[in-house]
């Protein structure tokens, strides 16, 4: 990437970031990387040493290649951020990361759709994290009252030995509109997967998680967490799966969602074990929220819904 921003592009770098509110938490500064794309257009972008970024700007989208150098370390997160400020249209981003050897990064990405009427976001992923190299991958979705949008992220994972992956999905803010969220993980020896989704649906929101992790080598570890709320018509669907072939791996899964209203939730976890030395446990639970601690909230003067909500943030962490 090179080149100055005109102004234009620099005006609508500042009208996305601004969409993004105080719950964003996006960052700018000399010695912070980041990259702001609207629809299919590069409209702000700054590096550090030790990380590489190359774009190529789509009819519908971008691709970018991301590197991390072997050894680097960015010491602090790295910023992006993808989104549309028009009521229609299709963003499409195909990113190809690689983290080198005893590499680190943490990458803070926020995805804006503040007027969507009719949008959908596509983002198609693979990533392959070095032997002993950590990247950390927070997705935090930010929405406009009436939905309109469609999410539909796919990333494909390839964590080698002594790695660390460590992802969280996030949409608490706006309706969710449509989601389809699909991500696979493999773990070589003594890697670390850790997966975390957080989603609130209301009104007709339509959610669909499958998240699958795959311990194939010895000492590998995963945790797999998918936190839902639904309320009104809501509905959603979660499947995760997670795999254990290899002595010493381990692993959990954890599902909880909260249903209120006409909503619907329906929770299917796998795990497999295909190796005696291997263990996977899991936990599901699906219902309204916990009437003692509504009861205990309430008697401290919080009135029914008040005492709902804060349940709820709690529940999504």
């Amino acid at each position: 990437m090179s080149g100055t921003p005109t102004r234009e592009q620099i005006e609508t770098a500042r009208e996305l970031l601004a969409s993004l509110g105080d719950f964003g938490g996006h960052v700018k500064g000399d010695d912070i990387a980041h990259l702001e794309v609207h629809g299919n257009e590069v409209v702000g972008a700054h590096l550090v040493p030790g990380l590489q970024v190359d774009v190529d700007e789509l009819d519908d989208g971008i691709e970018a290649w991301i590197h991390l150098d072997k050894g680097a370390r960015i010491a602090k997160p790295v910023h992006l951020c993808f989104g549309m400020l028009p009521t229609e249209g299709l963003q499409k981003i195909v990113m190809h990361v690689e983290a080198e050897e005893d590499s680190f990064a943490s990458v803070q990405a926020h995805c804006t759709f503040p007027n969507a009427v009719d949008i959908t976001h596509k983002m198609d992923a693979d990533v392959v994290i070095g032997p002993g190299a950590t990247y950390e991958y927070f997705e935090r979705h930010l929405h406009g009252a009436e939905g309109g949008v469609i999410v539909v992220p796919r990333t494909r994972v390839h964590v080698m030995e002594g790695g660390r992956f460590k992802t969280e999905f996030e949409l608490i803010k706006g309706m969710a509109g449509e989601i389809d969220f699909d991500y696979e993980v493999d773990c070589d020896a003594h890697s670390t997967l850790d997966m975390i989704a957080r989603i609130i649906g209301r009104g007709n929101d339509r959610i669909r998680i499958n998240e699958m992790g795959h311990l194939n080598g010895e000492g590998a570890t995963a945790v797999l967490q998918s936190h839902l709320a639904l309320r009104d018509d809501a509905r959603a669907e979660i499947y995760n799966t997670l795999t254990a072939s290899a002595p010493h791996a381990r692993g959990h899964v954890d599902c909880k969602e909260v249903v209120q209203g006409n909503a619907v939730a329906k929770a299917v976890p796998v795990v497999e074990v295909n190796h005696p030395l291997a263990h996977v446990t899991h936990e599901a639970a699906i219902g309204s929220v916990d009437s003692k601690q509504l009861q205990t909230l309430m008697s401290r003067g919080l009135d029914e819904d008040a005492a709902t909500d804060l349940i709820i943030e709690g529940l999504l962490g």
